[in-house]
């Protein structure tokens, strides 16, 4: 007699169940797109005038605004879904540095997402000097002068928050850096699309947030090795 079958006339003679030998429940996982409803706002060309090296940078190719993007099918771009609720993360902050540069008069990433505890690593790849602002409440709020050729710095957050980041130097230069607890979140590309893997079983509160559109929520179940279709849908305000 082999070692399984052993062990299951073990448990039948003892009256337990076949069933007790089964590991935990595979994980699941949450994907989707999210879209908007209506026609996307039209926005004017950035007006850089008050930095001529900005200007010279953009005479071929000008800077648009980066807070309502949208891809194929009016999806959309920067919208940040992940676990509001019914999570566990007990995992520590990854010892990975996420990257935030400036570069060619804006921010490379319009909306970083990270995780509380996480560095984030800021550099200035531009010929001009920046000022990094973070506009933190929750937070330490600061904000820093980056001359051209200067290290990178980096920074790590105690608390989540969505925060707004601004350049005193140059005004059009606007993003976000959103510090989440959890470690399930995603950052929609130019399809709209997220995914969020890794899901033991379990009820949820899934949200999603735009910085214009503000946010929305959806309770879900997800069952053992079950991928669940989630869309969200924004409207454009007129």
């Amino acid at each position: 007699m082999d070692l399984t079958k052993a062990v299951l006339a073990v448990l039948f003679l003892s009256g337990i169940p076949a069933a007790g030998l089964a590991g935990p429940p595979a994980d699941g996982a949450v994907s989707g797109k999210v879209t908007l409803l209506g026609t996307p706002p039209k926005f004017k060309p950035l007006d850089l005038s008050k930095e001529p090296d900005c200007v010279k940078m953009h005479a071929a190719n000008p800077l648009f605004p980066d807070n309502v993007v949208t891809g194929p099918g009016n999806s959309l771009r920067n919208v940040v879904v992940y676990i509001s609720a019914g999570a566990t993360d007990n995992a520590p902050a990854p010892s990975s540095a996420v990257t935030f540069d400036q570069q060619g008069c804006h921010y490379t990433t319009h909306v970083l997402a990270f995780r509380v505890g996480q560095e984030v690593k800021i550099s200035n790849s531009d010929p001009i000097s920046h000022n990094i602002h973070p506009i933190a409440k929750v937070n330490r709020e600061w904000n820093k002068i980056q001359p051209p050729g200067t290290p990178a710095f980096s920074y790590a957050y105690d608390h989540e928050e969505f925060i707004p980041i601004k350049c005193n130097i140059h005004p059009w230069m606007q993003g976000y850096f959103v510090v989440l607890r959890t470690s399930h979140f995603a950052v929609t590309s130019d399809d709209g699309r997220f995914a969020l893997p890794d899901l033991a079983p379990g009820h949820y509160t899934v949200t999603a947030w735009h910085e214009l559109y503000g946010t929305q929520s959806k309770e879900i179940t997800v069952g053992a090795g079950e991928t669940l279709s989630l869309n969200f849908n924004f409207t454009a305000k007129p």
